[in-house]
């Protein structure tokens, strides 16, 4: 870790100027030689640090986005090269070279703020070996030396030795319980703002290699501050803890205000903005009105959550505008309403005894109406007038031929065989 360190010496004068102006600005509210004044001077290192980073930041969201806007042409190269894993992978590549987006962005924070990261760890080193080191002068040096944050010196470290630990004033188990305390809570943090980002913000309906990405990086990261944190000295496990405090806090407010499309996250989000347009009858806020606006232009290539919120905002008789704005329209809530009355219950199915049992009956009722129509056709030719006059012999009654059996050839009928009588 020292020798990684010593390669980023370059920037350790200006991280100790910084920390000397906030140490100046509150040694005089709590006292030069106390833990809170240099405890909060790290602390305002990693604020001014993340802020300079939020440029990056929002680079990471638009590369973020450009990977949900490419998830459909993905799906399609998974499903068509399912077997071939290397050629899948060669794909993926030629696409994200032609659209120009990379998948590793979301690392740029973490990366940008390494050289800080270290340069603060060979400050802390040179504080706990009794060693001058950028603008950090002897009486300033003796000061640091002096500070403890609940007990345990900023230069300590777990692993260091009980004579280590008392030359600088405190005891062994004071450091080792404030740094395992420390190191839980700076993995815990990283798991869990990991683990928000994949439950809550990531479309489960397309594996793409980003979401592998986040899933190791889900495990790998707490694991690794777990072992390596048993090394840094307590001031760096300020410094890495409040980053990612500051990471967690700012990936919560990504969730819930530009959440990704097809996420749960994303439904949770379009439920509330339904719920205030219901309330208020417009869509407030610009964040909001660009949501509703990106929405619209998608058109046919809404996913469901999102069409589940125009059908919403058609039932209560509103449309979404193109700029992100909605109005009355009573045809958005006759068509849901039509769209609603006019789907079709499809009948139960009937099970195969039961279809049985139908078609004999039909069939029975059938015979019967078959029947009655014939006796009643028997009834009305009997009534009917007979003529007087009479008829040749060599046709055969108009009756009997009406009256011949069923399946019985009409007319004349063929003599049959003597061998036959």
């Amino acid at each position: 870790m020292d020798t990684i360190a010593s390669l980023f010496s370059v920037i350790t004068y200006p991280v100790s100027w910084v920390i000397v102006q906030f140490h100046t600005l509150y040694g005089a509210i709590f006292g030069d030689d106390t833990g809170w004044a240099w405890g909060l001077s790290i602390v305002s290192l990693v604020v001014l640090i993340r802020i300079c980073l939020i440029p990056l930041f929002v680079k990471q969201i638009k590369s973020t986005r450009n990977m949900q806007v490419l998830q459909p042409k993905m799906k399609a190269i998974q499903e068509r090269y399912k077997s071939d894993k290397q050629r899948q992978s060669e794909e993926m590549m030629k696409l994200y070279k032609e659209t120009g987006t990379n998948p590793l962005s979301s690392c740029l924070p973490i990366l940008a703020q390494s050289p800080f990261f270290f340069a603060l760890y060979h400050v802390l080193s040179a504080i706990a070996s009794g060693k001058t080191i950028g603008v950090i002068d002897q009486p300033l040096l003796d000061s640091a030396r002096k500070a403890h944050i609940f007990g345990a010196p900023l230069a300590a470290k777990f692993m260091d030795s009980e004579a280590t630990v008392h030359a600088l004033g405190a005891s062994l188990m004071d450091v080792r319980v404030v740094t395992a305390v420390m190191i839980v809570m700076m993995s815990a943090s990283q798991f869990f703002t990991q683990r928000q980002l994949m439950t809550k913000n990531v479309d489960l309906t397309v594996k793409t290699p980003y979401m592998q990405q986040q899933k190791m990086l889900m495990y790998i990261f707490p694991l690794i501050f777990a072992v390596m944190g048993i090394n840094f000295p307590v001031g760096v496990l300020v410094y890495w803890l409040t980053t990612n405090v500051w990471t967690m806090g700012q990936q919560m407010y990504v969730i819930n205000q530009n959440p990704t499309p097809g996420s749960k996250a994303q439904n949770q989000y379009l439920e509330r903005l339904l719920k205030s347009v219901t309330a208020h009858g417009e869509v407030r806020g610009r964040t909001r009105r660009n949501t509703v606006k990106r929405i619209v232009a998608k058109g046919p290539d809404r996913n469901d959550i999102e069409r589940k919120f125009i059908t919403g905002l058609a039932k209560l008789g509103l449309a979404a505008q193109e700029d992100g704005t909605v109005t009355k329209s009573d045809t958005a809530l006759a068509e849901a309403e039509g769209g609603s009355a006019q789907k079709r219950q499809q009948p139960k199915r009937q099970t195969k005894a039961k279809r049985q049992s139908g078609t004999t009956q039909a069939g029975a009722a059938k015979e019967t109406d078959s029947t009655e129509l014939e006796a009643k056709t028997s009834l009305q030719k009997q009534d009917a007038p007979q003529d007087d006059k009479p008829k040749p012999a060599g046709k055969p009654a108009s009756g009997s031929s009406r009256q011949a059996k069923s399946g019985q050839r009409r007319g004349p009928q063929r003599p049959k065989h003597p061998s036959k009588k």
